[in-house]
């Protein structure tokens, strides 16, 4: 018996197995009805489709879309051609949708939100894979809570909530999904259209410091950016559908390893053929 309490406990002594390195496909706006003004959207119909398709040759672990699913509030036609794009997404790739502000409004209304809901599933929830635990957020909540502050109230609660047991399930890695960016390049900068007010944001980075939050992936700008506020990897996704930067439409590959999380972004003309996870120096 006292041998057998001696291999256990060094059992317990032994790090945890290494586990194996997966990538996922982040990507951003969509915005069906953003290149010709809500007259049509052939070009976002392109250049999704490339996007899925993509995603199927690549197989990522999954795909999400950071938000801004389409370009007119509550449109029933761009909402059904985002959908029947999505749908040709290799059943073995799971999808992930955020509610951006051009899908529940730039002060998000219970009317608004309950339509999404009902289109494109739940706005804030959560999800694991292998050892990354996400969340997903209704950011439009957090920018403009004025005209629906019980929800805003609801979502705050919940994710204290997610937070806390995220750090007792044991994941290596911790990160938020969401359409606004927390902030551009400096976490102390100026209030404008494309980040969170300050003071919403503060307690935020404090909230997501505080339970080991690493990266917060976002897209709502048009363009690519990164930015740190001390150990929280701000990510800016530029779009799949019409580009505001000097970067053109693409999407994000992102590395899950043990050691943490590397990204890369790629427009269309330059998709990759295939994603190496051997760590850069055995290459």
């Amino acid at each position: 018996m006292r041998v057998l309490f001696y291999l256990v406990l060094a059992a317990l002594a032994l790090p945890a197995p290494a586990a194996e390195p997966f990538f996922f496909i982040q990507a951003a706006d969509t915005q069906f009805g953003m290149f010709a003004s809500n007259r049509g959207f052939e070009q976002e119909t392109a250049n999704f489709e490339f996007l899925v398709a993509t995603a199927n040759r690549l197989k990522p672990a999954f795909l999400i879309v950071c938000g801004d699913l389409v370009n007119r509030p509550g449109d029933p036609a761009q909402a059904a051609e985002y959908s029947r794009i999505a749908a040709r997404l290799d059943r073995s790739i799971r999808l992930y949708n955020v509610a951006g502000n051009h899908d529940v409004g730039n002060q998000p209304t219970p009317a608004l939100l309950a339509i999404y809901r009902e289109r494109f599933g739940p706005d804030w929830y959560s999800f694991r894979a292998g050892d990354l635990f996400a969340v997903v957020l209704n950011s439009g909540l957090i920018h403009s809570p004025q005209k629906a502050p019980q929800e805003y109230a609801k979502q705050e609660a919940w994710l204290r909530g997610e937070l806390e047991k995220a750090g007792k399930n044991g994941a290596r890695h911790r990160v938020v999904f969401q359409h606004h960016p927390l902030f551009i390049l400096d976490p102390g900068e100026p209030d404008v259209y494309f980040n969170i007010p300050l003071e919403r944001r503060r307690k935020y980075l404090g909230l997501f410091g505080e339970y080991g939050v690493s990266h917060v992936f976002a897209g709502h700008h048009h363009a690519n950016n990164v930015g740190k506020a001390g150990p929280i990897e701000m990510v800016t996704t530029g779009p799949v559908g019409k580009p505001l930067g000097k970067d053109g439409s693409g999407f994000r590959v992102v590395i899950v390893r043990d050691t943490g999380i590397e990204h890369r972004y790629y427009e269309f003309g330059w998709a990759p053929d295939r994603i190496d996870l051997a760590p850069e120096k055995s290459r």
